[in-house]
C-alpha cells in the first residue's frame, strides 16, 4: 500500500489540536500511557528521531536490528515504530500476527525507498533480462518497499543492509555473472568497488529513462546499480571533506557508505551507523571528527562524547526530513488512539508479498 493510500483510508490524519498542546503536558501523558500499557507497548526508535521521540524509545538502532528485536518482543501488542514506512513494514512482517506495528505519522517514508517502486523494476528487470539472459542476481537494501523485498526474494536475491553489504554482495557476484543492486546506487558502487570491481564494469540503470547509462560494451558490465540515492547522504561532497581539512588537519573524516564514492574515497574511514557510532565510542579521548551522516544522530553523538572534538561534515546539513515527521504530538496521539481503542497508522503487508519478502531476508541471515 502506498503512503497515499494509507493516509486516504482508515489511517487518517493528526487532529490539529495536538499541534497545541504544550511540550510538558505531551511527554506527562506519553509517560502515563507508558506506564499504562506496560509490557503490552513497545516503542522502537531508530537513530535518526528527534531526541523529543528518543526519550521515549525501548530500544534504538537501526531498522532491521528494530524489526528483529520488536519479533522477540512477543508479549508487546502493539508496535510504536518511529522511523519511516519502510522499517514499520519489515517489523510488520517479522512478529507474529497478534501484534499490530504502528507508524505514528504515514507521511513518514523514504525517498530512498521510493526511488524504486515495483512497476518501474519489473519493468526493468524485462529490459535487463533481454539485455544479459538470466545471468543476473538482484540485491536490495533493506531501505527498500517490501514489494521490493518481495521482487528481490522471488528471483532469487537477498535483502543487504550497510553493515553486511560487501558479505552480500560477495556472495552474489559467485552465484551469477551480474547483480542488480537496489535502490541505492551509492552503497552498492562502495561496496562493490572495496570487493575490487572496477568503477568501469558497473552501470547505472535510469527507471525514468529505461536504459542503461554507459559508455562500456554491456557484457563487460558486472554490477547494475539502480539510480537511487539517500536525500541526506548524498549532500554530503568532496568540497566539505576538503574545508573540513583545510579548518583542521588533524580531522579525521568519517561517513556513511550511502555518500557518493568520490566522498567515501577521500574519508579516513566509512561503515553503517553502528560503525560511526562504536568508531567514536571507542577511541582515546580529544580525538578531532568530521562526521558524514544524519545531523539527529550527529548532534546526538557531539552530546554523549563531550571528551572528542566532532562536527557534522557538512555544517549546513538539515536532518531527514521525512523521518522528522515522528514527532512528540504523533507519538502522543498514536499512544492515545491506541487507548481509545481506534489505532491509527497500523502497517500491514499483504501476506503474499510478506511471504517473499520474508524469503530475501531469510537468505541474507543465512549467509551472513
Amino acid at each position: 500500500m502506498s503512503i497515499l493510500e494509507a493516509l486516504n483510508g482508515q489511517h487518517g490524519m493528526m487532529p490539529e489540536h495536538y499541534k497545541h498542546i504544550s511540550t510538558a503536558e505531551m511527554e506527562q501523558r506519553v509517560a502515563a500511557l507508558k506506564e499504562k500499557f506496560g509490557k503490552r507497548l513497545l516503542i522502537p526508535g531508530h537513530h535518526y528521531q528527534k531526541d523529543e521521540v528518543i526519550q521515549f524509545a525501548d530500544i534504538t538502532g537501526d531498522s532491521l536490528q528494530l524489526a528483529q528485536q520488536s519479533a522477540l518482543n512477543t508479549e508487546a501488542e502493539y508496535i510504536v515504530f518511529c522511523g519511516v514506512h519502510f522499517m514499520a513494514e519489515t517489523a510488520d512482517m517479522l512478529t507474529s500476527k497478534g501484534q499490530t506495528v504502528i507508524l505514528p505519522d504515514m507521511r513518514a517514508g523514504c525517498s530512498m525507498a521510493d526511488m524504486a517502486n515495483i512497476m518501474q523494476t519489473e519493468r526493468a528487470w524485462q529490459e535487463l533480462q533481454t539485455l544479459f539472459g538470466d545471468t543476473i542476481l538482484p540485491l536490495t537494501y533493506v531501505n527498500s518497499t517490501a514489494e521490493i523485498k518481495a521482487f528481490v526474494g522471488r528471483n532469487g536475491g537477498a535483502t543487504v543492509t550497510s553493515s553486511n553489504a560487501s558479505k552480500i554482495v560477495d556472495w552474489a557476484l559467485k552465484q551469477k555473472q551480474r547483480i542488480l543492486f537496489l535502490p541505492d546506487q551509492h552503497l552498492g558502487r562502495n561496496t562493490a568497488y572495496d570487493l575490487g570491481v572496477p568503477l568501469e564494469q558497473m552501470a547505472v540503470w535510469d527507471p525514468h529513462e529505461n536504459r542503461l547509462l554507459t559508455d562500456q560494451e554491456p557484457e563487460t558490465i558486472k554490477v547494475i546499480l539502480w539510480k537511487g540515492h539517500c536525500s541526506v547522504h548524498e549532500k554530503f561532497t568532496v568540497e566539505n571533506v576538503l574545508r573540513q581539512r583545510d579548518l583542521d588537519p588533524e580531522v579525521r573524516i568519517i561517513v556513511h557508505p550511502e555518500c557518493a564514492h568520490e566522498v567515501v574515497q577521500l574519508a579516513d574511514c566509512a561503515g553503517s551507523t553502528k560503525f560511526i557510532i562504536e568508531t567514536i565510542r571507542n577511541v582515546a579521548p580529544g580525538t578531532k571528527w568530521a562526521v558524514g551522516t544524519e545531523m539527529n544522530l550527529v548532534q546526538r553523538i557531539i552530546r554523549e562524547h563531550p571528551e572528542q572534538h566532532i562536527v557534522s561534515l557538512n555544517p549546513d546539513m538539515c536532518p531527514c526530513l521525512t523521518m522528522n515527521r515522528i514527532d512528540l504530538p504523533h507519538l502522543l496521539w498514536s499512544l492515545e488512539s491506541i487507548d481509545q481503542g481506534e489505532p491509527a497508522g497500523i502497517v500491514k503487508v499483504s501476506a503474499h508479498i510478506q511471504r517473499e519478502a520474508v524469503m530475501a531476508l531469510d537468505k541474507m541471515l543465512h549467509i551472513v
